[in-house]
């Protein structure tokens, strides 16, 4: 298989025309056979994939290159998203800015070319896939919890969204567990929006945009704690915070499946 596949594959599951800008072939490559595949990849991870006898790396998080300074180009779909659940354009906008600035300053200081340098010294194809898989996750999860609340034929509680998202083997079989940092389980779950697939998490200033348009239960993988003590002081809507190895998991599973129901042999590290 070759890189040019492994993104096509991506692109397709997750219904994206063209590979986002925190996603990057460092090194293109063809008739890969044995892949490994890690979450997160630096010099050692190449390394220990040409001492396991792999013929190419996939991470799932930016390596360097433009993947990572143009990282911030992909925290636009917070935007689409809040729009969606209710927020209006110049309130999501808002919401955003400072997360936008922060990740431009963060990508500067970034040393984005000693990873992907690396590869290209190994010759060992190489790439990263973040969105496309993320987008699979969230998909996944919204399902998750569209599919319980059908079953249950009634308004949801924050514990039933806990117990929707535990449906999915990923977070269910995850070391760490589900939680709500903000609010709590007994509160209604009536308007969930699941805030995945947008690069990062939106912080404390999203999480309040969509409180403040009617959104009342906010699904992310990880919160700050300090984010998670801003949101607290206002004292409305619900965090539930999933676990960030357990949903970047939920998207990278049936990737993988798919990758390996093509033939090809997949090494995974921690994942």
């Amino acid at each position: 298989m070759s890189t040019d596949e492994l993104v096509s594959i991506a692109l397709e599951m997750a219904g994206f025309r063209k590979l986002p800008p925190d996603s990057e072939v460092y090194v293109p490559g063809e008739q890969i056979r044995r892949l490994l595949v890690a979450l997160d990849v630096g010099v050692a991870e190449l390394l220990l994939a040409r001492e396991l006898g792999c013929d190419g790396v996939l991470a799932h998080h930016p390596a360097g290159g433009r993947a990572v300074l143009r990282f911030p180009e992909v925290l636009a779909r917070h935007v689409e998203f809040m729009v969606e659940h209710g927020v209006t354009p110049d309130a999501a906008k808002a919401a955003l800015q400072p997360l936008v600035n922060r990740a431009v300053l963060r990508a500067q200081t970034a040393n984005y070319d000693q990873v992907p340098a690396t590869a290209r010294l190994l010759r060992l194809p190489f790439l990263n896939l973040h969105l496309p898989l993320d987008e699979i996750g969230r998909r996944a999860m919204v399902e998750a919890i569209e599919r319980y609340q059908l079953e249950l034929g009634r308004d949801l509680t924050v514990q039933d969204v806990i117990e929707a998202l535990r449906t999915l083997p990923e977070i269910a079989e995850a070391a760490t567990q589900i939680m709500v940092p903000v609010g709590t389980i007994d509160r209604p779950a009536k308007r969930i929006a699941v805030v995945h697939g947008a690069g990062t998490n939106g912080g404390a200033s999203v999480a309040q945009a969509y409180f403040a348009h009617g959104v009342d239960t906010v699904i992310y993988l990880h919160l700050a704690p300090e984010e998670a003590e801003r949101l607290r002081a206002t004292g409305s809507g619900t965090v539930i915070v999933v676990g960030h190895v357990a949903g970047d998991r939920v998207g990278m599973a049936p990737y993988l499946a798919e990758l390996e129901r093509r033939g090809l042999e997949v090494v995974r590290l921690g994942i």
